[in-house]
């Protein structure tokens, strides 16, 4: 009762990566609050699926398996959580700001009248005081996210309703294992008691899922480039830079409305996360939006002819000049130097 509960996303048999990074970041939240980590799977075929979940810390394992319930549909999976959460009362839920959890989190929320807050990019347990009613409020989760198209960072509560809810993307969270051999719990509910068989109306016929074109979320170095690269054509530099540091490339949301690099390459608030261990950024002022999705990386270069850019003050190592000046020397350094 009153725990910390993970919604955990699986594409076939697998735990999406998003999830967990939540129930590393639940683990911790769990353990200020001193109560426990549960986490809810929800498939076909689960067989196992607690190897996957159990090591993150997770004390108590909810699995729904049977048939009907993969692919994703949201009247089932939503039946799950609400008639789960009646029971179970759990004072914190999480969940990826995924297509699925975009599409289940407001359903939840909305049955259950507890609120819901959006694309999170830190979660924190801390107090409120509300003067007007005379209140202290303890162990809250300050619901952290960009607010007003990012030119602030809002925290958000919710004092009086539960559970209170939130959606985090992929790759704000770091994914860490507590014990490969941690002794959690494990139940396996009947189905058929929290699923009502009109959920199953909508079946998925086919389904065709396509392979990302490029692994910015795991790549190990990312260069990025922002309007100030001019062009399609200064995008290229990039890439050709990118080979030599067998790098992947990434691009702010002005560089990418301007069609200087498609969209699925696009870093910040409304793109990826990214937590690459050097980023390079290239003719790119340095948003909040833009910094919410690239903030955690291992070293920052930074690479711009504004020496006020935003993006120096968070940058490691500033090269103060044009992109047509410096991206060509370090693409001919790195080519001598790579043979």
């Amino acid at each position: 009762m009153n725990n910390v509960f993970v919604y955990c996303e699986i594409e076939g048999v697998t735990v999406a990566d998003v999830s967990l990074e939540l129930l590393t970041k639940g683990r911790k939240l769990a353990n200020q609050l001193g109560c426990q980590l549960e986490a809810v799977a929800v498939g076909t075929n689960l067989e196992g699926v607690e190897k996957q979940i159990l090591p993150y810390g997770v004390d108590h394992l909810h699995i729904f398996d049977g048939p009907g319930l993969f692919p994703y549909t949201s009247l089932p999976h939503s039946s799950v959580l609400i008639n789960l959460f009646k029971e179970e009362k759990p004072q914190i839920c999480l969940m990826g700001a995924t297509v699925i959890g975009r599409d289940l989190g407001p359903r939840v929320s909305s049955a259950l009248t507890s609120g819901l807050t959006a694309d999170c990019t830190a979660l924190e347990i801390g107090e409120h005081e509300d003067k007007k009613e005379g209140k202290v409020y303890e162990n809250l989760l300050y619901q952290i996210r960009p607010a007003f198209g990012g030119n602030i960072v809002a925290t958000i509560i919710n004092p009086d309703h539960r559970p209170q809810m939130a959606t985090v993307r992929e790759g704000v969270m770091k994914k860490e294992i507590l014990d490969p051999l941690y002794p959690g719990e494990v139940t396996r509910h009947d189905v058929a008691k929290y699923i009502p068989t009109t959920d199953y109306v909508v079946k998925v016929i086919e389904r065709h899922v396509e392979k990302a074109k490029h692994n910015l979320k795991g790549a190990p170095i990312v260069i990025a480039g922002g309007y100030g690269m001019g062009s399609r054509d200064g995008f290229d530099m990039l890439f050709e830079l990118a080979k030599e540091l067998h790098a992947e490339v990434g691009a702010s949301r002005a560089a990418v409305d301007a069609g200087f690099c498609d969209h699925d390459r696009q870093i910040g608030q409304t793109g990826v996360t990214v937590r690459p261990k050097l980023y390079i950024a290239c003719g790119i002022s340095g948003q909040i939006q833009h910094i919410a999705g690239m903030q955690e990386s291992g070293i920052i270069i930074s690479i711009n002819n504004d020496e006020n850019a935003p993006i120096n003050t968070i940058a490691d190592y500033v090269i103060n000049g044009t992109i047509e000046e410096v991206i060509p020397k370090m693409i001919k350094y790195y080519k001598q130097n790579s043979k």
